[in-house]
């Protein structure tokens, strides 16, 4: 067995899932009076996801022999980086959405990781893009693509400040 596509294709298909309930969420928020805050950026966020992903696939499942190595220790932190991403889903419920959707009048969110840490979610992303790429022994593409995260990433987290601030 190929681990390396297996891997691959779960953390694939988890995206894939993801955008759906994202999609989903994103409709209902809309729906209920939300409004869309930071969408000039939001292309920024997906093209740096997909080209993240889509260059894992190149470089470790095509370039790369089929006996790719994995280590471990790096594969179980992303295993513990994925139940912090399901804590951060589950934490925000029908509100966790891909986008910046602000609903007027619901308070912030504060159970879960958002007890103790400002964008939980963020960070938990900048924490995949980094050690996904280590799993297979790519640390320059690791640290590459969490430069590129930390730059978008500050411009969506002032984005979010500026929408969450009170008016």
């Amino acid at each position: 067995m190929d681990w390396t596509a297996l891997i691959l294709g779960l953390v694939t298909a988890q995206r894939l899932g993801e955008l759906v309930l994202a999609r989903r969420n994103t409709r209902r928020l809309l729906a209920k009076g939300g409004y869309e805050v930071g969408a000039a950026h939001y292309p920024l966020i997906v093209v740096l996801h997909a080209a993240w992903l889509l260059g894992l696939w190149y470089l470790v499942v095509y370039r790369a022999p089929v006996d790719q190595h994995i280590e471990p220790f790096w594969l179980a932190a992303f295993i513990l980086l994925q139940l912090g991403r399901l804590w951060v889903i589950t934490s925000l419920g029908e509100r966790w959405t891909t986008r910046i959707i602000v609903l007027p009048g619901a308070p912030r969110v504060q159970c879960g990781p958002y007890r103790f840490l400002s964008h939980p979610n963020y960070w938990v992303v900048a924490g995949e893009i980094l050690v996904l790429p280590l799993v297979f022994g790519l640390p320059a593409y690791g640290f590459v693509f969490s430069a590129l995260n930390a730059a978008a990433m500050w411009i969506r987290i002032k984005a979010e400040a500026a929408a969450l601030r009170p008016q």
